[in-house]
């Protein structure tokens, strides 16, 4: 027998199609349910490959004796936190509110109406570790509500005030470059200084984190925050949560040297980590660099493909029901692989001994001492593992497509073909975003946040138009072509007519549509991935860039005033927002004419790591607006030029690109 979950798309939700609890998904039915039997809602939130996810539901939603409390008790809803990212926040927050950290799976009990009064994360089946068994934790919450429901109802009344204090902008602040680099410096401080990230285990490599230091590092030439995320890069790009035969970077790294990892793998870790690795490279010629964004871009593209050659949001980190078995191995495999002298190297360079380094069993790492003179034999070594390992049983793979990933991946993939002058990468970004921009679309130029097996989600939020938006501006910036500037633009007005607090400034993350919800979240923290808000103002501040539009530039200027109050210590989570500052504060626009050698001077332009670079193209059918600085240049002599503008003013045409690369490195 399978439960309600059997009708829904989501891989997570049909992960558990056949457990004996009485699932709902999300939903009026699922509400008035819980109304009608006057039953307390216990929410479930996690997602496909979520490890800890699968250990609960298997230890305890698959166990009969646990279903039968659950059911006789309780409204059990299930959701997909990919899929409704923005009712996840909400009962994220409400845990942080009650004073414990949040996570995966979350377990949520609340209210019939869905209001939050007590929670937790992950439950074992019995008492374990000092946390109490699930079935207790069932227990102790039916007698609450049916005992003192009084109490519970002050604990719903606390935290709704709470989340709707949390959802009010602060308002505006001062905000300048100085203050930025006065942030860097303390986050500087928290870098390890040996094995790089902040902290110690668990690790996230938190890419938004660095490139905010690596601007402040060109803009001030600290040359400890330049190394401080070169260092950190390094030991992720060699470290075991880096997959050195298939590609791709893992979730986070279990300890604190980068070596054993969550195996997971997540769409938008290597959207962000394709995008610094990239400017990366471009300041230092690091071949490293330029090696995993190449394996990590044919990662995705052999095993992340989704229908309408969209991404795949996740891998699971299990397969055969156990964590990372797909990329582990044992000495005596490799030994049968590969020849004695090409397996005495390898095991120097990947760390490979017959006790292993986890449980038993080698994660494939380059942390240690590398041997030299021997990468052209670790090259050919690494297509035998890879093709050896192609015949395990693989990991589950969420092949949903999510509008904002996507976005983020598309934008990496446009400015990484851009760079690295990689036309098949630019062909893959330009079909995902046609996947997005026409199966994913809703009525009034938005977008709906989730597409599987050519199911749209109900729901569209503003992370999808604010990080489609920038795909779209990083795919004009790359071909020149203006479709994708007015596209841009028409995603940001819908983010204005339908997320804007018109009385407290900023978005709101739902839409003005939204009815299922106890608040209307209003993100500026960035999370593993970048703050709506912040992104939506990037947005902003890049449409004002490339147009010299006012609209778009009071906008940009208005969200971030929404926020700027925030004290200091709130700026290493709020990162996307401060570049949006950088942008509007620190910019060059970068305007190249139609003419003979104009792609030599967009190869030069491809050279130099200009963060907050803007390029532009003028002459074709689409001339720029009278008021951007830019207007009304021409080529020379019937050859492309190339103007530097910053702020108001443009540099003398530029022809040379010896020139031009000089120019622009000299900021």
């Amino acid at each position: 027998m399978t439960n309600r979950l059997a009708g829904e798309t989501s891989p997570y939700l049909l992960q558990h199609q056949d457990n004996p609890v009485d699932w709902w998904p999300w939903g009026p039915e699922a509400l008035a349910e819980a109304k009608a039997q006057g039953k307390p809602i216990l929410l479930s939130i996690g997602y496909a490959a979520c490890h800890w996810c699968h250990v609960m539901a298997h230890e305890s939603f698959e166990d009969p004796a646990i279903a039968e409390q659950v059911n006789r008790d309780f409204i059990a809803i299930k959701i997909d936190r990919e899929e409704r990212p923005d009712l996840d926040s909400i009962y994220q927050q409400a845990l942080g509110l009650m004073g414990q950290h949040g996570g995966w799976p979350l377990t949520m009990f609340c209210t019939p109406a869905a209001e939050p009064f007590w929670g937790g994360t992950y439950f074992p089946p019995s008492p374990r570790w000092g946390r109490p068994s699930f079935p207790e934790v069932l227990g102790a919450v039916s007698r609450s509500w049916e005992l003192t429901q009084e109490r519970v109802f002050e604990n719903v009344a606390a935290l709704k005030a709470g989340l709707a204090r949390a959802a009010h902008s602060p308002g505006p602040g001062a905000l300048s470059l100085d203050l930025l680099d006065r942030s860097a410096r303390a986050i500087l401080r928290m870098v390890d200084t040996e094995h790089g990230g902040i902290g110690g285990a668990p690790k996230f490599p938190q890419p938004g984190l660095f490139d905010f230091l690596w601007r402040s590092a060109r803009r001030t030439g600290d040359s400890a925050m330049k190394n401080a995320v070169l260092l950190t890069l390094d030991r992720i790009c060699q470290g075991g949560i880096y997959d050195h035969l298939g590609g791709g970077f893992m979730r986070y790294s279990t300890d604190d040297i980068w070596l054993v990892p969550h195996f997971e793998k997540m769409l938008y870790d290597n959207a962000q980590l394709v995008s610094l690795l990239t400017l990366l490279w471009q300041e230092t010629g690091d071949p490293l660099w330029r090696d995993r964004v190449a394996e990590t871009i044919g990662w995705l593209q052999s095993e992340m493909l989704a229908e309408g050659d969209a991404f795949a949001a996740t891998l699971d980190a299990d397969s055969e029901g156990h964590e990372g078995r797909f990329y582990v191995w044992q000495a005596a495999e490799i030994d049968s692989l590969l020849d004695a002298e090409t397996n005495r190297w390898f095991r120097q360079a990947y760390g490979i001994t017959q006790r292993g380094n986890w449980e038993g069993a080698t994660i494939l790492n380059r942390s240690g001492p590398q041997p030299e003179g021997a990468e052209d034999l670790l090259a050919r070594a690494r297509p035998i593992l890879k093709a050896a390992r192609d015949q395990r049983v693989r990991p589950g793979r969420d092949d949903k497509v999510l509008a904002d990933w996507n976005g983020l991946m598309i934008a990496a993939l446009a400015e990484a073909a851009f760079v690295f002058d990689q036309p098949g990468w630019l062909d893959a970004a330009r079909r995902a975003f046609e996947t997005v921009r026409t199966r994913m679309a809703l009525p009034g130029d938005r977008l709906a946040h989730s597409l599987r097996l050519d199911r749209l989600s109900d729901v569209g939020l503003l992370d999808d138009l604010a990080a489609m938006g920038l795909a779209a501006l990083a795919l004009y910036q790359t071909t020149g072509e203006s479709p994708y500037l007015r596209q841009a633009a028409a995603w940001a007005d819908a983010a204005q007519t339908h997320h804007w607090d018109q009385s407290g400034g900023g978005f709101f993350q739902t839409a003005t549509d939204a009815r299922d919800l106890l608040v209307r979240p209003k993100p500026v923290h960035d999370s593993a991935v970048p703050s709506a808000n912040g992104l939506m103002a990037q947005l902003l501040a890049k449409l004002w860039l490339a147009t010299g539009e006012t609209r778009w530039r009071d906008r940009a200027d208005a969200t971030i005033a929404a926020f700027s109050g925030l004290d200091i210590d709130h700026y290493p989570n709020i990162t996307a927002l401060l570049t949006a500052f950088d942008l509007l504060a620190d910019s060059v626009q970068v305007v190249i004419t139609a003419g003979v050698g104009a792609h030599a001077l967009e190869r030069a332009v491809a050279a130099i790591a200009l963060p907050n670079r803007i390029l532009l193209r003028t002459g074709g059918t689409d001339p720029l607006p009278d008021h951007h600085p830019a207007f009304g240049k021409m080529p020379i002599d019937g050859r492309s030029a190339a103007y530097v503008c910053r702020g108001s003013t443009c540099s003398a045409p530029i022809t040379d690109p010896a020139a031009l690369r000089a120019a622009l490195a000299s900021r």
